[in-house]
C-alpha cells in the first residue's frame, strides 16, 4: 500500500482512539488534525456503522446518476449487436424501435456507448468524403424506375469452382431484387432477368456498366442482350467507362455483400448460393437502411405494374423511315448494297431517315445507331454514356446534326 494513502487511514484511526479516550473535545481534535468538523462526523458516523473498513477511502462515483443506460437497454442493444454484427449504432437503434415502438430507447451516440463498453465495436478510420461531382445522374423517384445490376468480383469457393454472382437491385428502394451465381455471359444472364421480369414486371430502364454482357463499343453500346431491354421498352442506362461510382448505391450494397458472405467464401457453390440468399432476405426486410430514414427496402418496395409480354412486338417507326432488318451478319441492304450496322441486332428491324443533309440516320427504336454518310459508310455513334463528351463541329465531309461521338 503507498506510503500516503496508508498515513492517511492511519490518522483517522488515531482521531477516533483520540477521541474514545473522552480527554479531548472535538473542537480541539479537529484543530490538531487539520481537519473541519464536517469531516470529523462523517468518519465517525462511519465508524458508528459497523464497517469493518470504515477508514478507507470510498469511491467518488455518483450513487445514482439519472443519464446512465437501464441494464436491461444496455442488454438489448448487445443482444442485437450479436445478433446482426454488421450492424452500427444507427441501424440497431432503427432495428429496436421497429420491434417495440412503445420503448423509449436511447440515442444512437449512446448505443455507440453501450457497444464501445462492451467491446462489441473497433475504432476505425475515418476518411474524408469526396466532392460530388456536378452533373451525375440522378436517383430514381419511384418504385422500378430504374433498376440497377452488376457482377459482384468473381472469386473461387473451397472447391475451386468459379463463383460469378450477378446482382439486380431497385433504385428508389434499395430493394434487393437478386443475387444469383450465373455465367457472365448473355446466355447465363438473360433467363434471370425473364425470370425477374416475369416475376416482378418489368422496370423502366436499368443501370450497368458499359461491358459484356450489359453492353459494348458498338452501335448505340448495345448488346443482344441491352437491345432484348430495349425491346421490352426498358432503356439500358450505361455508367461511363472505369467509373463504378456512376453506380454507387449498388457498388456499396456489394460491400456489405462481400462482407457478409464470401469473407471466407462457402465451402461449394450450392453453400454460396444459400448464403447469398439468405443475405438477400436480411437486406430486404431487416436491415435499416439509412439513407431511407431507417426503414428496411421491403416497405418501400412494390411489383412494377408493366407486365413482361407473351410476345414482342416489332419495332414501330415513323412513315419517314425505311425498315430493314437486319441479317445475321449484321448488316442490313441499302441502296442495292449492304451496309454494316450491328450484329447485337441480328433479326431486328432497324429504321433509317433523311437527316436533310445528305446523311441518313440509323435507329433502332427510340435508340440512335450512327449515320449512313454520303459514301454510303455507316458510321455508329459511341454508346450513350453519361458525360460522354461530344463530337468535334463537323468540318468538310463530316456529316452533322449530332451531339453525340461518333466511333
Amino acid at each position: 500500500m503507498p506510503f500516503v494513502e496508508q498515513s492517511r487511514m492511519e490518522r483517522r484511526v488515531g482521531l477516533m482512539d483520540d477521541y474514545d479516550t473522552g480527554g479531548f473535545s472535538v473542537t480541539e481534535l479537529c484543530a490538531g488534525y487539520g481537519i473541519d468538523r464536517s469531516t470529523f462526523y462523517l468518519w465517525r458516523a462511519r465508524r458508528e456503522g459497523g464497517d469493518a473498513r470504515w477508514f478507507e477511502d470510498r469511491s467518488h462515483a455518483p450513487v445514482r446518476c439519472p443519464h446512465r443506460t437501464a441494464s436491461e437497454v444496455a442488454e438489448a442493444v448487445i443482444a442485437a449487436r450479436r445478433r446482426f454484427p454488421h450492424f452500427g449504432a444507427k441501424k440497431i437503434r432503427a432495428w429496436l424501435v421497429a420491434r417495440e415502438p412503445e420503448r423509449s430507447w436511447p440515442a444512437a451516440s449512446t448505443i455507440g456507448d453501450v457497444l464501445r463498453r462492451a467491446g462489441l465495436v473497433s475504432p476505425r478510420r475515418v476518411r474524408r468524403r469526396a466532392v460530388e461531382l456536378p452533373g451525375r445522374p440522378g436517383g430514381a423517384g419511384a418504385p422500378n424506375e430504374e433498376w440497377a445490376c452488376d457482377f459482384k468480383g468473381w472469386f473461387r469457393t473451397g472447391d475451386g469452382r468459379r463463383c460469378d454472382p450477378l446482382t439486380v437491385t431497385d433504385g428508389y428502394s434499395r430493394y434487393l431484387l437478386e443475387v444469383r451465381i450465373t455465367a457472365p455471359t448473355i446466355a447465363g444472364v438473360r433467363p434471370v432477368f425473364e425470370r425477374l421480369f416475369g416475376d416482378h414486371g418489368l422496370p423502366g430502364a436499368i443501370r450497368c456498366d458499359n461491358g459484356p454482357p450489359f453492353g459494348s463499343d458498338g452501335a448505340g453500346g448495345l448488346t443482344r442482350l441491352s437491345a432484348w431491354w430495349a425491346r421490352l421498352g426498358v432503356r439500358p442506362h450505361f455508367i461511363r467507362p472505369s467509373c463504378p461510382q456512376d453506380n454507387g448505391r449498388h457498388e456499396r450494397m456489394h460491400r456489405e455483400l462481400k462482407q457478409q458472405t464470401s469473407m471466407p467464401a462457402a465451402a461449394t457453390l450450392a453453400e454460396q448460393q444459400a448464403r447469398f440468399d439468405a443475405f438477400r432476405a436480411h437486406y430486404n426486410a431487416e436491415r435499416p437502411h439509412e439513407t431511407l430514414g431507417q426503414v428496411v427496402p421491403a416497405s418501400l418496395w412494390q411489383a412494377s405494374p408493366r407486365r413482361m409480354p407473351d410476345r414482342l412486338e416489332e419495332p414501330w417507326y415513323d412513315a419517314d423511315h425505311e425498315v430493314r432488318r437486319v441479317h445475321a451478319s449484321g448488316d442490313i441492304r441499302w441502296r442495292r448494297g449492304r451496309v454494316f450496322v450491328s450484329e447485337a441486332l441480328e433479326g431486328e428491324l432497324v429504321g433509317v431517315t433523311d437527316r436533310g443533309d445528305g446523311s441518313l440516320l440509323v435507329r433502332f427504336i427510340d435508340i440512335d445507331l450512327g449515320v449512313i454518310d454520303r459514301a454510303g459508310r455507316f458510321r455508329r455513334f459511341a454508346p450513350l454514356r453519361h458525360r460522354l463528351r461530344e463530337a468535334p463541329e463537323p468540318t468538310g465531309n463530316d456529316c452533322g446534326g449530332s451531339t453525340r461521338s461518333i466511333l
